[in-house]
């Protein structure tokens, strides 16, 4: 566990929030301020704790670059994500009131706008560019995932348009390309800042709160379990299936499922479950179907995987291993169990997946994605590298990227966190035989 961030080199330049900041009585963040990482009084050690601490994200009081004289880009990469535009329009803004920059490239279709062979040529961006787009979903950037295997291509890209600083927004397999690309930079000697911004719906990544997009992805999802509510009391014996996202973790589904309170069972990718046998899932919705007459369940797209044949070695262009459908798949076999039961059941089907990430940003994420392109910022201007910008118990935070990859986050089977959402639900702590 390596907190240490990378630095181009020495700060020398007068930040151009001086004046402000001085007039306000303001203050600057020294690199010497650290947030503990683990809190628990009784596990904190002392000597472990000055190693284990990160470094707090915030304006410097001199930098690294002189931002009215370098160009720097914005890249936003993998699958959409509410928030995207709130993190661009923040940069831009931040860069070009606070800092006074000139140059901001957007870099189009993630990695791939730095391949040279697609022809994808950056676009200008200014504060009247980006002035109305946090009101939208997507990315006016465009996104994609992968882009190519030559890394070096990538940053020959960056120094032929003289980018100085790279914002990489983006989930997991976004933030190994950037730790990849800091290390090319580093190898060829360039003053070229590498800052990640932690974009994931599935807010899998660790040493961080939360990413963004997360909070909106799981407050849309609520829309479709009501709606899978209605549906199922509308109907004798009627069943509401509601598919979200959720890769390797869960968090969508089981935040989602304790916001709404009206969902029967959750499944998550954590969890092994059973489908068949005397404590599987179809004998429980079997007797909750005969007592109550309806049933929600809301399933995480990365659950029940062992459960469908298939090709588990193939991969998406980010590296991801391909799942297979386990909403489609639960659906006919849920229909197929009570058929051969002879109950005849109503089954409601929702994967509001594309609607979800398509979505605008609601209020705190927004909140949240304007604060991250400021500091982001900070961090850039800084000559800060190699690194993200997260948030520990409520503080800015400058994560190192390696360490932010190290582990995927996942849902804890025995905290307390889970155990409220099946309390939630109602369903049994555990459906294996």
């Amino acid at each position: 566990m390596d907190f240490t961030i990378k630095k181009l080199g020495e700060c020398t330049i007068d930040s151009p929030l001086r004046k402000r900041f001085e007039t306000n009585q303001m203050e600057f963040v020294d690199d010497s301020r650290r947030m503990i990482y683990n809190v628990m009084l009784d596990q904190i050690d002392c000597e472990d704790a000055k190693t284990k601490s990160f470094e707090l994200a915030g304006p410097r009081r001199c930098i690294f670059h002189n931002p009215e004289e370098i160009t720097s880009a914005i890249v936003t990469c993998g699958g959409l994500c509410p928030g995207l535009n709130d993190v661009i329009r923040s940069i831009v803004m931040e860069s070009s009131y606070q800092y006074n920059q000139k140059k901001i490239l957007g870099i189009r279709y993630g990695y791939n706008g730095l391949n040279p062979s697609n022809f994808y040529y950056p676009m200008e961006l200014n504060p009247d560019k980006v002035r109305d787009i946090h009101m939208d979903g997507g990315t006016i950037l465009g996104s994609s995932r992968g882009g190519t295997d030559d890394m070096n291509r990538l940053v020959d890209t960056l120094e032929k348009l003289n980018i100085k600083i790279l914002y990489t927004i983006g989930g997991d397999g976004t933030l190994r390309g950037a730790h990849r690309i800091a290390e090319i930079v580093g190898e060829r000697n360039l003053d070229i800042s590498i800052v990640g911004v932690p974009k994931t719906i599935d807010n899998d990544i660790s040493y961080i709160q939360r990413s963004f997009g997360f909070e909106t992805a799981y407050s849309e999802a609520v829309k479709a379990i009501n709606s899978a509510h209605v549906e199922a009391t509308g109907a004798p014996f009627g069943i509401g299936l509601v598919k979200l996202m959720g890769r390797h973790s869960g968090f969508i589904a089981a935040n989602a499922a304790l916001a709404m309170n009206d969902v029967n069972y959750v499944l998550v990718p954590e969890i092994d479950f059973d489908l068949y046998g005397s404590n599987g899932l179809f004998a429980h919705l079997e007797e909750r179907l005969k007592k109550r007459n309806h049933a929600v369940i809301c399933l995480a797209e990365g659950a029940g995987q062992r459960h469908i044949e298939g090709d588990d070695n193939a991969h998406d262009a980010s590296g991801n291993v391909k799942l297979k459908d386990i909403g489609i798949f639960l659906k006919e076999k849920i229909v197929e169990y009570f058929k051969n039961k002879n109950l005849e059941i109503n089954m409601k089907y929702i994967d509001p997946s594309y609607m979800i990430r398509s979505a605008p940003a609601v209020p705190n994420d927004s909140i949240y994605c304007a604060q991250l392109g400021q500091y982001a910022v900070h961090a850039g201007m800084a000559g800060k590298t190699d690194l993200i910008i997260g948030q520990w118990n409520n503080n800015y935070t400058h994560v190192p990227i390696e360490l932010a990859i190290s582990k995927r986050k996942t849902i804890n089977p025995n905290s307390r966190f889970w155990y409220s959402a099946i309390d939630a639900t109602g369903q049994p702590d555990s459906m294996l035989n």
